[in-house]
């Protein structure tokens, strides 16, 4: 898995945050996502797709494919 994330788009709302607060953290300055990992352990893979899709911007994208 490999996410990007749209700063532009972030509302702030921070909910990938809750979810996945190893993956997604937020700059103090304004609350736009901060990216912690872009390729994280299959472990963080549920997580991660749930932050994706609670996201009220759709900051969040997600490629599944392997190499």
């Amino acid at each position: 898995m490999k996410i990007t994330v749209e700063e532009e788009k972030c509302c702030g709302a921070g909910q990938c945050v809750l979810i996945a607060p190893e993956v997604f953290d937020q700059r103090e300055e304004d609350g736009i996502v901060l990216l912690l990992d872009a390729e994280p352990a299959d472990g963080q893979h549920t997580a991660v797709r749930e932050a994706a899709s609670v996201c009220p911007a759709a900051a969040i994208r997600l490629s599944e494919s392997r190499d």
